[in-house]
């Protein structure tokens, strides 16, 4: 996952389809219709855990309960749980002088689970500098489009002149929210919906942001890492 900045980068080491072989040293969980994924602490060095499975509501809230999440790798849907985990306290996230500038003169409109289906679109299309394809398959959209209308999946949106030009995406369970992805057609359009939509998600309560992996972007706005140990704890804690 990235934005303008890449931050939500996925970013991990290609095993080609060494996954699918049985190897001496690499052990991949291969799933099935079961609903049921191995323990976290079985994941390979980079954090990928599991191959396989399925996109159903029940599957995709049974990962993010456990701090996993899904990846396509061509047709394969890969599962992820990275030790350190990137994460941003809502308290500690650090605005910029510049961004506040932008924010209080209200340089874009900013709105939440107003355009959804349109944030997920343009995560999917949008053109990202050191990537080929995108992560966000026809089936990743139609999962988190149901997550969305149960209330589960949520977008914040900026707009400049009533265009859409930036926006993120992500799943919300109890006082965490998971993010997945985010773009931008603005300069500062996505870091403005961040900013904005973190501080919303203060007030709501919320005590953890998931940012998966490193990035330096959202290190600079406060997020840093911890261990994946202390995630899946602070997580459960949380009411996920």
């Amino acid at each position: 996952m990235r934005c303008d900045h890449g931050a939500w980068h996925r970013s991990y080491h290609r095993r080609d389809s060494r996954y699918l072989i049985p190897d001496p040293i690499i052990m991949l969980f291969a799933l099935d219709q079961e609903l049921i994924f191995p323990p976290v602490s079985l994941a390979e060095p980079d954090g990928l855990l599991a191959v396989g499975g399925d996109l159903s509501m029940q599957r995709l809230l049974l990962a993010y309960h456990n701090g996993i999440f899904p990846w396509y790798e061509g047709k394969h849907i890969l599962w992820w749980c990275p030790d350190p985990r990137f994460v941003l306290f809502p308290e500690e996230l650090k605005v910029s002088k510049s961004m506040r500038q932008l924010i209080r003169r209200e340089s874009f409109v900013f709105t939440i689970n107003k355009a959804f289906d349109e944030v997920i679109g343009n995560c999917k299309t949008i053109a990202r500098r050191g990537q080929d394809g995108t992560w966000i398959t026809d089936e990743v959209k139609e999962a988190y489009g149901r997550l969305h209308r149960d209330g589960y999946a949520h977008s914040a949106e900026t707009w400049l002149n009533g265009e859409l030009v930036g926006g993120l995406y992500g799943v919300r369970l109890g006082r965490v929210f998971f993010g997945e992805s985010m773009f931008s057609k603005a300069s500062n359009a996505s870091k403005y919906a961040f900013i904005c939509y973190v501080e919303q998600l203060r007030r709501e309560g919320v005590e953890l942001i998931d940012c998966q992996v490193y990035t330096e972007h959202l290190e600079s706005m406060g997020a840093r890492m911890i261990p994946r140990t202390e995630f899946i704890e602070r997580i459960q804690a949380l009411g996920v």
